[in-house]
C-alpha cells in the first residue's frame, strides 16, 4: 500500500451559529486517511459525522484547524479552487442516486466532465462508457435511470464519481436506499475498487456496512471517540455468492 496521506487533518473544529446559541459540530478531529484505506464513519445522528464529511468533501470550510487533500492546504481556498479541487481529486456517492431521469446512464456520468478544467482532455463519451464498464454497465449506458434497478441506479452513481480519475471517493450512507443483496453488491464494488487502489471513505450507521471496510472511525459529540482496524473484516463478493447460493 502507498503510505501517502490523502487526508490529514488536525484540530479541525466547525461551529454554527444559530440565533445566539452556539452549535459545536465537530470538537476538535485529528484523522489521517492513507491511500488505499477504506475507512467506516460512525456515529449517531448529531455526532458530527455528516459535518466531517462535509468538510473533508470541500463543501463546507472550518471554523478553525487545518485539513490537507493529497498535500494540499484546503482551509484557505477561494470558492472557485475549492469547486476544482473537488472535481479533480473527489468523488462523490449518496444515499440518493440524484440521476437526471431524462437523461441515459452515459450521458449522467459525462456530466462532471463538463466542470472538469484539468486539462486532462480525452472524450467525455468514451471516458464515461470506461467508468460504466469498470462498474459493470457497459452494457446499459443508453439506458435511462428508471430502465434500470437501484443497484444499477447506484452503479451509475458511482460510475459518475470514477469518471473524473478521484484519489478519493466518499460515500454517503451509499446502501440506505438499498435491499441487502443489493447493499451487498454495491460494497463488493467499493472493496474491488479499494483493491485497485482507490481510497475510500464511507458514511454509514449500520454496523453490517461498516465491517465491509478496513478500519472504523466513530464520533461522539463532535470527537472521535473511536478509531480501529476491522480484524474480521466482511468478504462483501464471498458473501454476495453466499446470498445467490442461498436464493437458487
Amino acid at each position: 500500500m502507498n503510505e501517502r496521506d490523502v487526508i490529514r487533518i488536525e484540530g479541525l473544529t466547525r461551529t454554527y451559529v444559530m440565533g445566539t446559541n452556539q452549535v459545536h459540530a465537530l470538537a476538535g478531529i485529528d484523522l489521517t486517511v492513507s491511500a488505499g484505506e477504506m475507512v467506516a464513519v460512525m456515529g449517531a445522528s448529531g455526532s458530527g459525522k455528516s459535518t466531517l464529511m462535509n468538510m473533508i468533501g470541500c463543501l463546507d470550510q472550518p471554523t478553525s484547524g487545518s485539513y490537507e487533500l493529497d498535500g494540499e492546504q484546503v482551509a484557505d481556498l477561494g470558492r472557485n479552487r475549492l469547486a476544482d479541487l473537488r472535481n479533480r481529486r473527489l468523488g462523490f456517492v449518496f444515499q440518493g442516486f440524484n440521476l437526471l431521469s431524462r437523461t441515459s446512464a452515459q450521458e449522467n456520468v459525462e456530466l462532471p466532465l463538463l466542470y472538469d478544467r484539468s486539462g486532462r482532455g480525452g472524450d467525455s463519451a468514451s471516458r464515461a462508457r470506461r467508468a460504466l464498464e469498470r462498474v459493470g454497465l457497459g452494457d446499459r449506458t443508453g439506458h435511462l435511470p428508471n430502465e434500470l434497478s437501484g443497484g444499477q441506479q447506484q452503479r451509475v452513481a458511482i460510475a459518475r464519481a470514477l469518471v473524473t480519475e478521484p484519489s478519493l471517493l466518499l460515500a454517503d450512507e451509499p446502501t440506505g436506499n438499498l435491499d441487502t443483496r443489493t447493499s451487498i453488491e454495491v460494497l463488493a464494488l467499493f472493496q474491488e475498487l479499494n483493491d485497485q487502489g482507490l481510497t475510500v471513505v464511507m458514511v454509514t450507521h449500520e454496523k453490517e456496512i461498516a465491517r465491509y471496510a478496513k478500519r472504523i472511525v466513530e464520533l461522539r459529540d463532535g470527537l472521535i471517540v473511536r478509531d480501529v482496524p476491522v480484524h474480521d473484516r466482511g468478504h462483501a463478493a464471498a458473501d454476495l455468492g453466499r446470498i445467490m447460493e442461498g436464493a437458487a
